[in-house]
């Protein structure tokens, strides 16, 4: 009987300290950081990765993925947490139609992402929507600062004005046809000149046309010291960077919703692109950036 409960006493020290193990994860708490596969996307999971392990969390980095492969591996519970884009989300991944308001659209997103038992948090001012670019000298000499301006002048000078976009960009229905439906101007096809979406704000810089395709946080808005057009009757959808984090880890780890928030409340777009081109312009790496700013703005210890 001494030797029977001995055994047993043994058996269930054993299954407590495997049950321990399980749960806090070797070192404590552990969590996966996904990301995509650009600048941007590296940074943020740079930042948080840094933020998490300063409140004692063992992250694992799961970067450089295309944009459906680690949403699938979010949905899948590969990966735990990941910042995503509001107009991604619901365009893409969840085939609706686009929303001006970016609040509506976070709201929407969150709304329908819960049945999928992934919850949506700390939206950032972060917008990496499309946007039409011009060179500052064109716009101050046109007087061009808006999209309704562009449509003004392209349809008092039909041809006089060239673009450069991608295919993509030329043919999708919130793309240039959106744009120029909802706008009521046309370039006409033979002013649009298609190139690789990394060429077009280099043929705008030498001048080779006059508009141009981009995104708000281009590092190239910076390096050539172009002017995006205010888009004043809110056409291009907002993809506002937020974290999309799975239901069961948000449960399980509550404080990931302030420690994330750290970062959303200080990002924009215009930071976004300065961080950008430190990294895709003057060459720093990715972790140096991210490192130096968290450090600069309070947010980690040098």
């Amino acid at each position: 009987m001494i030797k029977k409960i001995g055994t047993l006493m043994i058996i269930a020290a054993l299954t407590v300290s495997l049950s321990s193990c399980s749960s806090i994860g070797i070192g404590g708490k552990e969590i996966s950081v996904g990301g995509k596969n650009f600048t941007e996307q590296y940074l943020l999971s740079e930042m948080t990765a840094f933020l998490l392990k300063e409140e004692g969390f063992k992250v694992k980095q799961m970067n450089n993925l295309g944009s459906t492969v680690v949403r699938k591996a979010l949905e899948n519970k590969q990966v735990d947490l990941m910042w995503e884009y509001t107009g991604t989300a619901l365009i893409t991944y969840m085939g609706k139609e686009p929303m001006s308001d970016p609040e509506k659209t976070f709201q929407k997103v969150k709304e329908l992402d819960s049945r999928n038992g992934i919850h949506w948090m700390n939206m950032s001012e972060v917008n990496n929507t499309y946007a039409l670019a011009m060179t500052k000298e064109k716009s101050e000499e046109l007087g061009i600062v808006s999209i309704s301006d562009l449509a003004a002048y392209v349809n008092e000078h039909p041809g006089a004005l060239t673009m450069a976009s991608d295919a993509e960009f030329a043919n999708r229905p919130d793309g240039l046809p959106g744009v120029e439906k909802k706008y009521g101007f046309s370039f006409g096809a033979e002013n649009i000149k298609q190139m690789d979406i990394g060429l077009t704000q280099r043929a705008l810089d030498n001048g080779q046309v006059d508009v141009s395709v981009a995104f708000e946080t281009d590092a190239t808005i910076r390096d050539y010291g172009l002017v995006t057009l205010k888009d004043d009757q809110r056409f291009f959808p907002p993809y506002r960077a937020a974290v999309s984090i799975n239901k069961e880890v948000y449960k399980k780890y509550p404080e990931i919703k302030e420690i994330t928030a750290r970062l959303a409340t200080k990002l924009d777009s215009d930071i976004m692109r300065e961080l950008n081109f430190k990294v895709d312009v003057e060459g720093n790496s990715v972790s140096v950036v991210a490192h130096d700013w968290l450090v600069e703005n309070g947010l980690l210890e040098d």
